[in-house]
């Protein structure tokens, strides 16, 4: 199982973490690629180590893409790497995570159109202009894509990514 995180700077702390630790738990190879070298720094002060290049990324090396929010959306969504990337997961089916500001990545990449999703707050006006159609939950599952609003939600969103993952609850 091999997972991929795509995030930069300014990414909420939880919404990286959580994931990252919780599927490497699973014996899962998890990859964090970025649009720099070294390492990115969340909102709150926490480090991780970048350890793919955008550029470098291959979809089709990953069972599953996770987009953490914070306000490192904000430049993922100009990479067109990134975006191409998340399109390729959608075009395979592969399951495709997205908590907080983590959809307007995928709102950049034209992929909310008509699906079921959920999101932070200050992003809902963004993604129903685009076409989602939005619910207030702490986790919307719409077929290969897994959404939530923020940190609170975590242990739903995370639930849902086992699951989908077929990891068995222990």
């Amino acid at each position: 199982m091999r997972a991929l995180i795509i995030s930069a700077d300014n990414f909420e702390d939880s919404e990286l973490l959580v994931p990252y630790y919780r599927l490497q738990e699973e014996g899962a190879v998890v990859d964090v690629a970025s649009m720099k070298p070294g390492s990115i720094k969340g909102k709150h002060g926490y480090e991780v180590k970048v350890t793919k290049l955008l550029k470098d990324v291959t979809a089709g090396d990953y069972d599953i893409l996770i987009l953490p929010g914070g306000k490192a959306p904000e430049a993922v969504r100009k990479e067109k790497k990134a975006l191409d990337l998340a399109r390729s997961f959608f075009e395979k089916n592969k399951p495709v995570a997205a908590i907080c500001h983590g959809g307007q990545t995928l709102i950049s990449a034209g992929l909310v159109k008509d699906r079921r999703v959920t999101c932070y707050k200050s992003v809902v006006p963004e993604m129903k202009e685009a076409g989602a159609l939005y619910e207030d939950a702490d986790v919307v599952v719409d077929n290969n894509l897994i959404s939530s609003r923020q940190p609170a939600d975590l242990p739903a969103f995370m639930r849902e990514i086992m699951k989908k993952l077929k990891f068995k609850k222990t």
